[in-house]
């Protein structure tokens, strides 16, 4: 946290003038923080960095114009000493990881209480990230059905045999133990890789015993 001679400057991107004045007031009774600007949208908030150098962007994700996503990507890309927190009313993933991914270190719904805010915004001069519990909460699931889609996609065949793979089966033990001809396995084998996204077989046996199917 800086000292009073040394405030952290936040910039407050919102599209409703009632959330902009929510935040400004209880922002300025913490001591060490200071509210340099507001924008309605993401251009207006890149031209709002580049005239007062925040420290910290509040940044809401859905708005006319340019949205909050583009403009942390803009944000982050031009100014990389900028944090920006997204404070939104958004939950769904395809908000959540993009906004990450383009560079928001924190992310917050406004549900929120001030403390919270507040705390994010201490935390972000820290480069430490906060993430909402509902939020972390979608990105785990997110995290987990990705990494049970790939395999999803094999046919029970398939499956059969990217086990036997875990198990260390040569092509020709796959074909004995399955009843079934060599060039049939290696056909089996190459769909496997192919809906994998994995290179090899050894990377195909790591995936079979990571994910408890062997």
């Amino acid at each position: 946290m800086k000292d009073n001679s040394s405030k952290i400057k936040v910039l407050i991107v919102d599209d409703h003038a009632m959330v902009r004045l929510g935040l400004i007031n209880f922002l300025e009774t913490e001591e060490q923080i200071e509210v340099v600007g507001e924008a309605a949208n993401g251009k207006e908030a890149i031209l709002l960095c580049a005239q007062t150098s925040p420290d910290v962007v509040l940044m809401e994700l859905v708005m006319e114009g340019m949205g909050g996503i583009e403009a942390t990507k803009e944000i982050t890309k031009r100014f990389p000493n900028i944090k920006v927190i997204v404070l939104t009313s958004f939950v769904e993933e395809e908000k959540i990881l993009p906004a990450l991914e383009n560079g928001a270190l924190s992310y917050l719904l406004k549900t929120s209480s001030a403390e919270e805010i507040a705390n994010a915004v201490y935390a972000a001069v820290r480069n430490e990230s906060i993430i909402e519990p509902k939020v972390a909460t979608k990105i785990l699931s997110s995290m987990r059905e990705s990494n049970t889609a790939l395999h999803s996609k094999l046919t029970n065949r398939e499956l059969e045999v990217l086990k036997l793979i875990g198990e260390g089966k040569t092509n020709n033990e796959i074909a004995e133990e399955l009843f079934i001809g060599i060039k049939t396995v290696k056909t089996h084998v190459s769909n496997i890789l192919n809906k994998l996204e994995v290179e090899d077989r050894t990377q195909a046996a790591i995936y079979a015993h990571r994910h408890g199917l062997v």
